[in-house]
């Protein structure tokens, strides 16, 4: 295991060595700070609740510092790095941790599936961990969601509000489609902020670290998903008007659409003036269930 000797991966010093030895450079293009607080790092992997029985992808471990955490909790790790000038890196600096496999995979077009099976014996809860590019975080997020793999925990550095937007709750300035497609699949909570202080580069916004839970027993489910989603997306389009606006622009507006939509609205119990942030989930299920005749009839 690591040498008690030898700071944590994370320490500025250690951090400004690593990328000296290796003559490393931050690439814009991949999002890449580096975190440089081990409380901080301490604290996700709390979030987390990683423990000795769980085993952990990380996406875009960078130098390790992340990893290293994960790795004295884990039952093992499986590091997912896109950049292939920190593969060395992460072989040498994660070298002490016989419970690390690294792969040199862009997340989006992995076969995660096939890499679960490959580095993980299946016999223990699956969660991931990442510090996600602020740019890339909402395909990232609904890549996982949508994988064939079942991972119990998600948690996931991002841009503040990002964070703010997928843990919001009905009724909330922040709440929107995201939020919707997120919660969907997983109850989402925000841990805690990371200021932009403990980053080499810093950044020019806070982060935020969410948690995103599996849902425990029966979780209702729409008739149709294609409906649900279409719905979800077509309310959120032109957020200062009316949900009966937007039904309009999703459906059309002759007389017996704007009819059958009505009909929808009244069979759901749900206001035609109601702005889609006033929505919940079940709300939004119910009125996507009614809406199949509109789609059978019109569509």
């Amino acid at each position: 295991m690591a040498n008690n000797d030898v700071p944590d991966i994370a320490s500025p010093i250690r951090t400004k060595a690593i990328m000296e030895t290796y003559g490393l450079t931050f690439k814009k293009s991949l999002g890449q700070n580096f975190l440089t607080d081990k409380n901080v790092l301490m604290n996700i992997v709390d979030a987390g609740d990683i423990t000795a029985e769980d085993d952990v992808i990380e996406i875009g471990p960078g130098i390790g510092s992340l990893t290293e955490q994960l790795a004295r909790r884990a039952h093992k790790v499986l590091a997912i790095e896109i950049d292939q000038n920190l593969i060395p890196v992460l072989s040498e600096t994660l070298s002490p941790y016989d419970n690390v496999d690294i792969v040199e995979q862009d997340i989006l077009k992995a076969n995660l599936p096939a890499l679960v099976e490959e580095h993980f014996d299946g016999q223990h809860p699956l969660k991931l961990v990442a510090n996600l590019p602020y740019y890339i975080t909402t395909p990232i997020i609904m890549h996982l969601l949508e994988t064939a793999v079942k991972l119990d925990t998600i948690v996931v550095m991002m841009q503040k509000e990002v964070a703010e937007r997928i843990a919001a709750d009905p009724g909330s300035r922040t709440y929107g489609s995201l939020t919707v497609a997120v919660q969907y699949e997983m109850d989402a909570e925000v841990a805690f902020v990371v200021p932009r202080t403990v980053f080499i580069p810093q950044p020019n916004v806070d982060s935020a670290i969410i948690v995103l839970n599996q849902k425990e027993g029966d979780v209702e489910r729409p008739i149709s998903e294609m409906v649900f989603f279409k719905l979800v997306k077509g309310s959120f389009a032109h957020r200062r008007k009316s949900l009966w606006n937007n039904l309009q622009s999703i459906y059309g507006k002759t007389p017996e659409i704007r009819e059958a939509l009505q009909e929808a609205l009244d069979a759901s119990e749900i206001s035609a003036q109601i702005r889609a942030e006033k929505l919940s989930i079940h709300e939004f299920i119910v009125l996507s269930n009614n809406l199949i005749k509109v789609e059978e009839k019109f569509n």
